[in-house]
């Protein structure tokens, strides 16, 4: 990269950012970052930023409130420092679900987030996977899209093949992206509909398609409770599946999903490490995403096409 070009990193997730910064042949800048005693975070750049083109690498996602407030004063530190262009890396992009109104008097959370950055100061927004694809029209500033798809087939298919396999979408809303996946795979797909009788709480209605003598693969943007993929896994063995693994581009892990999974009849629960995995399972793969977004990061600098690099 050119002597323009600065990377660094938030505190949400420094690994990714240093294996980013190993892809990309550069050192992440160096950035003070620090909690007041108040809880207040505070940044100052230990480096100068004058005229650079500096990307902030930072998930926003648990604890989402700091993580999404150091990012935005990282942002406000920089701009005020007199970088060239600003843009934010953000690997897992919190509050995606809070895409819409269900009920009345609710915010449209998703949206607000993405307007905080560019008021920050921010130009540019890199993001992967996000919850849902109207998310994409909430910003106002130049923003390109990632898909985590790349890097989790190499993984699955290089270790189990695509040999009588069909890609399941654990619920409707996932249809499109089960699509995506078994256009890719070359396979069939199955769709099971559910309802939520209260929030985080799934029940199976209906399965969609033949899953006899399959291997089921479950594909979902982000495996939160673990609830919807569990509930799944059961609902597909009891109509005939031979055995059943899921795929999941941000591992969220809430609450006691852990557990769930480890009890659970899915084989193999494969997620990216756009979020930090805080605690270990057998059951838990993770596959690096630093390369694709590091690959994209030096597009973006250089002016070059991303899409070209997602239809390879």
């Amino acid at each position: 990269m050119d002597k323009n070009f600065a990377l660094f990193s938030g505190s949400s997730n420094p690994s990714l950012a240093e294996e980013m910064a190993k892809f990309l042949d550069v050192k992440l800048g160096q950035v003070e970052l620090k909690r007041f005693v108040d809880g207040e975070n505070y940044v100052n750049y230990s480096e100068s930023v004058r005229g650079l083109d500096i990307y902030i690498v930072q998930s926003t996602c648990n604890p989402q409130n700091d993580n999404i407030m150091e990012l935005l004063i990282m942002i406000d530190a920089a701009k005020r420092a007199a970088a060239e262009r600003i843009t934010c890396v953000i690997p897992y992009y919190g509050y995606g679900k809070q895409d819409r109104k269900i009920n009345d008097r609710e915010p449209i959370t998703a949206k607000l987030v993405a307007k905080l950055l560019g008021s920050a100061g921010a130009e540019k927004v890199l993001t992967m996977d996000l919850h849902s694809d109207q998310v994409q029209g909430f910003f106002d500033i130049r923003s390109d899209f990632l898909y985590a798809s790349g890097p989790l087939m190499n993984y699955f298919t290089k270790k189990h093949g695509n040999k009588n396999l069909i890609v399941v979408a654990p619920d409707v809303g996932a249809s499109k992206r089960a699509r995506a996946y078994a256009k890719i795979l070359g396979t069939e797909i199955a769709i099971i509909d559910k309802r939520r009788p209260r929030q985080n709480q799934s029940i199976v209605m209906n399965l969609v398609g033949d899953v006899s003598g399959k291997t089921a693969l479950l594909v979902d943007d982000e495996i939160n409770t673990g609830g919807t993929l569990v509930n799944a896994a059961e609902a597909l063995l009891k109509n005939g599946a031979k055995e059943v693994y899921a795929i999941g581009s941000h591992g969220v892990f809430a609450g006691d999903a852990l557990e769930k999974l480890e009890k659970s009849p899915i084989k193999e629960v494969i997620v990216t490490n756009s979020i930090p995995m805080k605690r270990k399972s057998s059951k838990i793969m993770v596959v690096s995403v630093a390369p694709l977004m590091a690959e994209a990061i030096k597009r973006m600098h250089e002016n070059k096409s991303i899409s070209k690099m997602l239809h390879q």
